[in-house]
Parts: structure tokens; C-alpha cells; sequence
């Protein structure tokens, strides 16, 4: 398969390019703007919102294999789409269970893997006897389309949970789970061939602030065991789905020393940007490889340890930000990523920098993602 269609038009489509132009793969993109990042690395564009399934009919036609590079899509309308022989990958019997983050929570606990308690909100005025099994804080999220901390709210007591569903109009795509004081978060990135074949990226440290990733450090400093527990979540959660793709799986590393799964991004994900400088193969490509039915590559990396730092907006602007990326790109073993969006806003995903480092020392590498960020940052 040499044309590989891809419903949005973000970095994580944009990222793909290189990877598409070292196998050979020509990229369609379904996006809403001209001026979204993978418009310019794309061989063809079909303009239109990621939710409208008319576009993506026009999207096949122009390809052998549609993929996704976000999960805000109308699984019901693709679907006749499917069965008109339309190939996606992932299936969309794999995106269906994950989309509602309730139902997410529910196929997660019924596969037996590691998740906090949980329970939809449908009766606002019975909640004191759900409530009784957690112990505030509690954590109330919405059901849909919520990232980067995006309708997700640490609640404190009952009252505050109270005058909160109050402002919100349709309660029911709420739900409320266990607050999990962990000690750390990890992520893992893993991928499925077509064949079956299962590979494993290094679980990784992410540092949030706000509830948007700041930092990542490749590899956490975890056990073995951890490692393993993080590993055979992977297997077992791409396995059951029949996933051709990548998936970005985030964890949560408790006081005790187990691991919860905390969110599953049915795509290439954040957590493995590093992947691009510090892996011999990336994840953008391992998801072309999957998709396009080729063998996997090797997810391991090239250096002792990776740090990412995201390059986040602080401020309303249509910077180019040149003194601070140049900075940041004359640090020894520094890439800077700039994804050429057209304005800036606060907490909007501008750039990356990963910095590989030779040997193996967290403390080094974390004092090292802190300095990065005070180049990027204003004091």
C-alpha cells in the first residue's frame, strides 16, 4: 500500500513526512485549514472538517489505507464507509471502545488490566451512595473529546462536585473516577503489524504541568517489574483489539509500586516524540510500516537516555520565536522540532526538543529538561 490517507492535518500527521518519503509512501490528508502543519509535507489535501464523512469518501478514493491522526471522528458514519470496502487502520472495531472514555474505562477493567474506580454520572441527585467506594478528591472527566487536561477537574468535596455538575448542562457525559495520588506518570508506545507482530517502544517518564506533558524522559527510572507490568498492558490491550497501528498508552506509577492504566490514545502519541531522534525507528514510521503492511522496525534506542521538552505557547502571538530556538538548538545533541503553525496561543503545541544524552543519569537529564524550558520560557 503506497498512498496512505490520514483523517487530520496536526503535527502528528505532519510528523509522518519524513517517514513517508524514506519508505516511499505518498501521504492524503484530511484537514480543515491550509495552514494546518501536514498541508505542507502532504501529496494531496482534501479541505474539509475531520468529523465529515463525505470528505473522507473523497479520502479514499485517493488512497489504499486511511489512518488516523486524532480520534474526533463519527465512527457511525465511517462505518458505511467500511462496509463499501473502505480499509482503515486501525479498524474502527478497535477506535470504538476507546472513544468514550467511559467505555474506555469499562472494556479496560473488563480485559482485566489496572484501572482506578470509576462510575458514569447519570443520576446527579443519587451520587452519595457511588461516592461512598472513593474518598475525595475525586476526579470528574468528560466522556469525549478531552486532552491535554481538557475536561478533566480535580474535585475536593462533595459540595464542589455538587455546584460543578450544576454548571454543566448534559451531566450524563461526565464521569467520575478515583483520584490516584501517583508517585509518577509513564507512558509506553507500542505497535501491532497486520501479521500480529507486537512491538514495544521504552516506557517512559512524562512530567505533566497543568495536565499537559511538559517533559519526557526516555527510559523511566523504573523496575524491571514496572517495566514488565507496562509491557504486558501493551500486549494485552493491542492484542484483544486486533490494533494495525500505534497506540500511545499512559499509565500512572502508584506509591506502591503498580501500574494503572490512565488514558489510551488510539494513535501516535506525545509521549513518543523522542522517538524521532533517540529510536532507530520512530513511531511515525512504525505506524506507516503497520499500516502499509510492512515488517516492523527496531524501537529501541541509539543513546543511553532521551529527554523531550514540549515547546507550549505562554502568550497570543504570531512569533516565529528565532533567539529561543536557535538557542535551544546549539545544545550539544539538541533537534529542535518547529511546527510551523501560523500563531501562537497559551497552551498550544508549537515545537518540540529532544536532547540525547550518552550516558545514563535522571538526575542529569531532568536538571537538563529544566533548563531547556527556562530558553523557551519568559522569566
Amino acid at each position: 500500500m503506497k498512498r496512505v490517507g490520514v483523517i487530520g492535518g496536526g503535527q502528528l500527521a505532519w510528523m509522518m513526512g519524513d517517514a513517508a518519503q524514506k519508505l516511499g509512501v505518498e501521504l492524503i490528508v484530511q484537514t480543515p485549514s491550509k495552514f494546518d502543519p501536514a498541508v505542507a509535507i502532504a501529496q494531496d489535501t482534501v479541505f474539509a472538517a475531520i468529523d465529515d464523512a463525505k470528505a473522507t469518501e473523497i479520502l479514499a478514493q485517493k488512497s489504499d489505507v486511511i489512518t488516523f491522526e486524532n480520534e474526533f471522528v463519527d465512527l457511525d458514519a465511517l462505518s458505511l464507509l467500511a462496509n463499501q470496502g473502505v480499509c482503515f487502520r486501525p479498524r474502527l472495531e478497535a477506535l470504538s471502545p476507546l472513544l468514550d472514555k467511559y467505555h474506555q474505562r469499562c472494556y479496560l477493567r473488563d480485559l482485566g488490566l489496572p484501572v482506578p474506580q470509576f462510575f458514569a454520572v447519570d443520576d446527579v441527585e443519587n451520587l452519595a451512595p457511588q461516592l461512598e467506594a472513593l474518598s475525595f478528591p475525586v476526579v470528574l472527566k468528560s466522556r469525549r473529546h478531552g486532552y491535554d487536561g481538557q475536561g478533566t477537574f480535580i474535585i475536593q468535596d462533595l459540595a464542589s462536585l455538587q455546584q460543578k455538575l450544576a454548571q454543566i448542562a448534559n451531566q450524563s457525559q461526565f464521569l467520575i473516577e478515583e483520584f490516584i495520588p501517583f508517585e509518577r506518570e509513564l507512558a509506553v508506545i507500542a505497535a501491532r503489524s497486520v501479521n500480529g507482530e507486537v512491538v514495544i517502544y521504552p516506557v517512559v517518564e512524562t512530567q505533566q504541568e497543568q495536565q499537559v506533558c511538559r517533559r519526557v524522559i526516555a527510559p523511566a527510572d523504573i523496575t524491571l517489574n514496572q517495566i514488565e507490568q507496562s509491557q504486558a498492558i501493551a500486549h494485552t490491550l493491542l492484542n484483544s483489539l486486533e490494533v494495525v497501528g500505534v497506540f500511545g498508552i499512559e499509565l500512572f506509577l502508584t506509591k506502591n509500586g503498580k501500574v494503572l492504566v490512565n488514558e489510551i490514545a488510539p494513535r501516535t502519541h506525545n509521549s513518543g516524540h523522542f522517538s524521532i531522534d533517540a529510536c532507530e525507528t520512530s513511531q511515525f514510521e512504525q505506524h506507516l510500516r503497520a499500516v502499509c503492511g510492512l515488517p516492523l522496525g527496531n524501537p529501541t534506542l541509539h543513546c543511553r537516555m532521551a529527554i523531550m521538552v514540549n515547546l507550549l505557547g505562554y502568550e497570543n502571538s504570531a512569533s516565529g520565536y528565532q533567539s529561543q530556538r536557535q538557542q535551544l538548538a546549539a545544545i550539544p545533541r539538541a533537534t529542535v522540532h518547529w511546527y510551523n503553525k501560523t500563531e501562537s496561543r497559551p497552551g498550544r503545541k508549537l515545537g518540540h526538543v529532544t536532547v540525547l544524552l550518552d550516558e545514563h543519569n535522571p538526575a542529569t537529564a531532568n536538571h537538563l529538561a529544566h533548563t531547556l524550558e527556562s530558553i523557551w520560557y519568559p522569566s
